[in-house]
């Protein structure tokens, strides 16, 4: 089986060393310095959660709890669907909604109100049987992304579920996130704006494509499209973060500084953490700008 160390997950992911630690302490991913699949898919979807929701680690380990409680899911973040459902997690599975809280079906108001339901011919799958057989074939195509030799098959069944559900954006950011590890970038481009067009409050959609547009050396539309996903989610840490940078490259420094502010904020212990204090110090003592109160006194800044 292959093994991923922590350092693949965190470039694979894009993810912070300080964030899967922070998940480990929580009990939502056990502490190892080897991951497989499973815990690459739940990583996978921790990170999904993180940058579309504002739901703490605690809450969503004690929604994953009263799921395994509930319906007997081992691990709810691969078997089903999560959904935010005010300050805890629901879980679409198999057409439904559960509120594993509750332990009642709920309607699932957050659905996007521009979707609509396929309409199935005569003799095909109900809409219900073809969202879990959807469900099914993401499933097993994030199983095969684990073993390198077997992604192009994986990426033959993301393209089947695409020739379903065309907007299916789990699918298309898994696609393109392919493509991206591959330096294909053109590729991941498209499969990463057609994401952002299927679910404009995609958050995640957003970043990732504001880093391939960053690979490909187009700043304005990579910064573009960070600005999207901090609008969407204030509290998105690393897109903070990546914006900051991107400013920075093209000669924004005061833009940078509360980026990098903001990320302090949010992300205030670690390396990454420490680099944002350094460049926001370095831009404050070169730059000449007023920082004032409400009230029209001049006040220092502290980072």
């Amino acid at each position: 089986m292959t093994c991923y160390s922590r350092q693949d997950v965190i470039r694979i992911l894009h993810l912070h060393p300080r964030q899967l630690v922070a998940w480990e302490r929580a009990g939502l991913i056990s502490p190892t310095e080897e991951y497989g699949f499973e815990q690459l898919g739940r990583l996978r979807t921790l990170r999904d959660l993180r940058a579309t929701t504002r739901i703490s680690a605690k809450n969503i380990r004690a929604s994953l709890d009263a799921m395994q409680r509930v319906a007997g899911m081992r691990n709810a973040l691969m078997e089903a669907t999560a959904v935010r459902r005010g300050s805890h997690l629901a879980f679409r599975h198999g057409g439904a909604l559960l509120d594993p809280m509750t332990q009642q079906l709920a309607f699932d108001f957050e659905v996007s109100p521009t979707r609509q339901l396929q309409v199935v011919p005569a003799g095909g799958l109900s809409p219900m049987r073809q969202a879990a057989a959807v469900q099914e074939m993401f499933v097993r195509a994030v199983q095969l992304e684990e073993d390198a030799a077997t992604v192009p098959a994986a990426m033959e069944i993301y393209a089947e579920i695409l020739t379903i559900r065309p907007e299916h954006a789990p699918t298309l950011i898994n696609l393109g996130t392919i493509h991206y590890n591959r330096r294909e970038y053109a590729q991941a481009e498209t499969m990463y704006r057609r994401a952002t067009l299927s679910d404009p409050e995609y958050a995640l959609a957003f970043f990732d494509l504001g880093n391939v547009l960053d690979e490909m050396q187009r700043l304005a539309e990579a910064t573009a499209a960070y600005q999207r996903a901090v609008e969407l989610v204030p509290q998105y840490a690393d897109a903070h973060y990546n914006l900051a940078l991107a400013y920075e490259r093209q000669g924004q420094r005061r833009r940078a500084l509360r980026h990098w502010l903001t990320y302090v904020r949010l992300d205030p212990v670690g390396p990454w953490a420490s680099h944002a204090q350094g460049q926001a110090r370095k831009i404050l003592s070169t730059e000449k700008l007023s920082i004032v109160s409400r009230r029209g006194r001049r006040v220092a800044v502290a980072v």
